[in-house]
């Protein structure tokens, strides 16, 4: 009898002991909030915004608060659903809740499918910031060697890539947040280095040089600037508080919005936005007139680090879907286990498959082809936003209101709103042929993918 209450206590102890190691690789919110931070200023903002600037001028601020306003209006119906309901597998699940099990399906498949495009663009870009120093080396080699630093980072578990994705937030951050002093020591004549002759035809007017149809057009690219924002959603399921998700996001979204409109208003300040290309960082264009040693370098650095850490919040939130997915049935069973890490290693290996696949098309593609591809990816990725909204909106009455739990301001006009602002992004794509093609190419993947699940899946789903 004694054994027994021995064997009993030392049981409890284990069971104690492994829910304390469960716990501590958990996330806090401040994590979390740097975790999108990471996942959201990629190189598409360093690189870029070269393109957007060019396409609407200074007016692209205007197109920069449109779009955080719309990102925090996902991401409170998101943060209204986790924190009333909590669930694995986050905004797919509820579009399932809401509308059945095809859009559940549906919303998964096009989030991972579009994750594996954004990763193997981020993957050739890298190699191609990382030639740079090293031309003679071919791309293909960079791309394994970034790829496999990714998953080794993913493979660690939640705690670890928390740890490293702050690291490279704070990067990012920092330096954003110092191009922005400088700008602002220019403006207010605090330093007047010699070069300030440079910048004497810069500013932000005219504001709308190329009008509305511009700004417009101009939308959609900077919608992509905030396309990571889901992931925020994903990684919630790893807080420790699930009460933290509305703080984490508000944190992320003001501190994006925030960066991203003062140093693009500083950009434009310190050199005219007609010099500004695609060619180049719009950073690079402007600080190269007070000839800093070594500029190159130091922004090929930062991209390079922006570029990774993006990829890398985007493989741990695709394989979290895959694992929804899989849960579900609509991936298989065996994609959800996970390890004593709480990785789930097969998912990854999949995702690793198709990310490989996803490469060796971006070069053997011409690169127009490619471009298409990419920006396909990006039209999914904000049509998810949509999925979101509404899914909120119809399960916005099955909440208790008296629960005192977080609920979305303005509901449902902020959700209607914020539908209608990202069919106006995409809408924009209509005006550029290159843009054109992707957003068809787009509507033809999510006809693919909801036939799939008629064809294919829908036989072991019967009565869904």
């Amino acid at each position: 009898m004694k054994d027994e209450h021995l064997l009993t206590q030392t049981v409890a102890h284990h069971q104690q002991k492994k829910q304390e190691k469960r716990e501590g690789t958990k996330l806090s919110w401040w994590q979390l909030s740097l975790i999108g931070i990471g996942s959201v200023i990629g190189a598409g903002f360093f690189l870029g915004t070269g393109l957007s600037i060019k396409t609407a001028g200074p007016s692209i601020l205007i197109d920069y608060m449109i779009a955080g306003v719309t990102a925090y209006f996902v991401f409170s119906a998101l943060a209204e659903m986790i924190t009333n309901d909590p669930q694995k597998g986050t905004f797919r699940i509820y579009a399932k809740k809401a509308f059945g099990h095809s859009f559940g399906f549906v919303s998964g498949w096009m989030y991972w499918l579009s994750g594996i495009l954004i990763m193997s663009s981020e993957i050739v870009a890298l190699s191609t910031f990382t030639q740079f120093w090293f031309p003679h080396v071919p791309l293909w080699i960079f791309s394994i060697l970034y790829a496999v630093l990714g998953f080794g980072i993913n493979l660690l578990g939640a705690s670890n890539f928390g740890k490293i994705e702050s690291v490279f937030a704070v990067i990012k951050l920092s330096t954003l947040l110092i191009f922005i002093v400088f700008g602002a020591l220019l403006l207010f004549h605090i330093i007047t280095p010699s070069e300030l002759q440079s910048a004497k035809n810069a500013g932000i007017s005219p504001f709308m040089p190329m009008g509305i149809k511009g700004t417009w057009a101009a939308l959609i690219f900077v919608f992509f600037s905030f396309g990571g924002i889901a992931v925020l959603g994903i990684a919630s399921n790893e807080l420790r508080d699930k009460k933290d998700v509305p703080k984490a996001g508000k944190g992320t979204l003001f501190s994006l919005v925030t960066v991203y409109v003062l140093s693009l208003f500083f950009v434009m300040s310190m050199v005219s936005w007609t010099k500004i290309n695609e060619s180049e960082s719009p950073f690079v264009t402007a600080l190269s007139a007070y000839h800093i040693p070594f500029l190159d370098s130091i922004f090929n650095i930062i991209i390079i680090s922006a570029a990774f850490s993006t990829m890398v919040g985007a493989l741990f939130s695709i394989t979290n879907v895959m694992i929804s997915l899989a849960v579900d049935g609509d991936a298989p069973k065996g994609f959800a286990e996970k390890n004593d890490r709480g990785v789930a290693v097969k998912s990854l290996m999949i995702t690793a498959i198709g990310l490989g696949i996803s490469i060796l098309f971006s070069f053997l593609l011409p690169n127009e082809v490619y471009e298409y591809i990419t920006t396909a990816a990006g039209v999914m990725l904000i049509l998810n936003w949509g999925i979101i909204l509404v899914s909120h909106i119809k399960l916005h009455p099955t909440y208790d209101a008296a629960n005192g739990k977080f609920k979305m301001f303005g509901y449902p006009f902020t959700s209607y709103l914020g539908i209608a602002l990202i069919l106006l992004a995409i809408s924009g794509a209509m005006v550029h042929a290159n843009q054109r093609i992707g957003l068809f190419i787009s509507m033809g993947l999510i006809v693919v993918i909801y036939l799939s699940y008629w064809g294919v899946f829908r036989r072991g789903h019967k009565g869904h």
